[in-house]
């Protein structure tokens, strides 16, 4: 596996920031405002990771702009009641830092709400690169973001790790050539995770420290 990592991306929803409740409900009264009530909350998990267009897209084609809207407005609303870091994030990525590791997000959100969540969790001043979907032309999986990071980073693939709660991560990750990371806390759980053979699979945060090396 990559050795003497130096750099390490993120992922942001389900992997830094539990936003999973927040998601979850703005798909569901987004799907309600529209008539797609037998969509459950359970039908939603397999909507996190990609991008909204993508999501709303598979449903309604010719709504999914209309549907965007409405889920952006319910989510910004809702934003700060419902967003948390999960345990041991703020830990391991002060730890990181301080250890003089580069660090970055890479997301499929769009730039106003990754910042949104990453000042609600005090988090915002250990990225000094965040790739936002308004950043690139093709999101994650196409290894675009990850790249884009990278170089912004001056870091090289070999010695870079991609952490995140989605296939389009892990998937990422090897499109780009970086290791990877999956979370098992990610809402689809970790048979979903494991179907695209991540590198390392963690049960907290924290163990990360252990697989760059970090005493």
């Amino acid at each position: 596996m990559k050795q003497n990592i130096d750099t390490i991306l993120f992922d942001l929803d389900g992997t830094l920031v539990n936003t999973y409740e927040l998601i979850l409900q703005s798909f569901l009264y987004t799907f309600h405002q529209f008539g797609f009530d037998e969509l459950k909350r359970e039908d939603c998990y397999k909507f996190i990771g990609p991008t909204l267009l993508e999501s709303f897209s598979s449903v309604a084609p010719d709504k999914a702009e209309e549907m965007i809207h409405y889920y952006r407005t319910f989510n910004k609303k809702h934003h700060d009641k419902l967003v948390r870091e999960f345990p041991g994030v703020l830990e391991t990525i002060d730890t990181l830092s301080r250890q003089g590791y580069k660090l970055g997000v890479v997301s499929t959100k769009v730039r106003e709400m990754v910042f949104k969540a990453l000042d609600k969790t005090n988090l915002t001043p250990y990225f000094p690169v965040v790739i936002t979907l308004d950043e690139v032309e093709k999101a994650k999986p196409d290894p675009e973001p990850l790249n884009k990071a990278m170089h912004l980073l001056g870091a090289k693939p070999e010695s870079t790790l991609m952490v995140g709660d989605s296939y389009h991560d892990i998937l990422g990750a090897k499109n780009s050539g970086t290791g990877s990371v999956g979370v098992a806390w990610t809402i689809q759980g970790t048979d979903y995770l494991k179907k695209y053979n991540p590198d390392f699979l963690i049960n907290d945060m924290r163990e990360l420290l252990a697989i760059v090396g970090v005493k």
